[in-house]
């Protein structure tokens, strides 16, 4: 089965965020950028495990610059096959989805995988975006995957229960919490990530549709009151009139 998995860089959750150019840009000095998790532990771990179970190829792909190679060779580490960067910067969900499907459509994937969404954007619309320009089927936020031929079948938790999809291959699906557990690389997939082919693509003449004209950080945590837990009348008075949750 030949599988293509999705990747993107985020920055790692102990990082310091600022911004910078009057708040209209994310500031990178000191950030140090990881694989974003979803991507890493559910759809490219659950991809390697499907090729493991029924043989295959898995290729990364990300869309960025070269400063992200360290990046993809962590992915590449823990057990991709082969790595495509295409160089340019990934403005948007629109423009990352467009020049990902660009790629795509020239090769025959039997499965496309995304993580459900970014852990610093969490716009969860690359999975749909590359699904519709490829003319594909789309599973979203799957938490479990089983291959069986050419038959895909999937599990989604909705409100109330848990849906049961099942799709013929080719398909594109965007992998949640439960779809594979996480895996560290080890030393020798460490040492061979530094030899497996790394294809960089020259970007497709694309325009974002999309801008960020300001950043801005969350409000500070207002004070918190006490309430002696004999004094239930009080309680409910700030919960109505403050609070007004009631």
């Amino acid at each position: 089965m030949n599988i293509l998995v999705c990747i993107s860089k985020a920055p790692d959750t102990t990082s310091k965020i600022a911004f910078t150019n009057g708040n209209t840009q994310f500031d990178e000095n000191g950030v140090q950028y990881i694989v974003n998790p979803y991507d890493e532990w559910y759809a490219l771990v659950r991809a390697l495990e499907i090729k493991e179970a029924q043989g295959g190829n898995v290729t990364i792909i990300t869309v960025g610059s070269a400063a992200d190679d360290a990046v993809i060779r962590k992915a590449l580490a823990i057990g991709a096959d082969e790595a495509v960067r295409i160089d340019a910067p990934a403005t948007d969900a629109y423009y990352t989805a467009m020049q990902i499907a660009a790629y795509a459509k020239t090769k025959s994937f039997d499965l496309i995988l995304t993580g459900k969404e970014t852990i610093d954007y969490n716009g969860s619309q690359v999975g749909g975006m590359l699904a519709e320009a490829l003319d594909l089927p789309y599973v979203a936020i799957a938490t479990k995957l089983d291959v069986a031929g050419s038959t895909v079948s999937c599990q989604r938790e909705i409100l109330g229960g848990v849906q049961e999809v099942e799709v013929q291959a080719p398909v594109v699906i965007s992998c949640a919490k439960g779809m594979a557990e996480q895996r560290i690389p080890n030393m020798r997939g460490i040492m061979a990530a530094r030899t497996k082919p790394l294809t960089v693509v020259a970007p497709e003449a694309l325009e974002a549709l999309t801008s960020f004209s300001t950043y801005s950080m969350p409000a500070a945590k207002s004070s918190v009151k006490l309430i002696d837990p004999n004094n239930l009348d009080e309680l409910v008075t700030l919960l109505h009139n403050e609070a007004k949750v009631i």
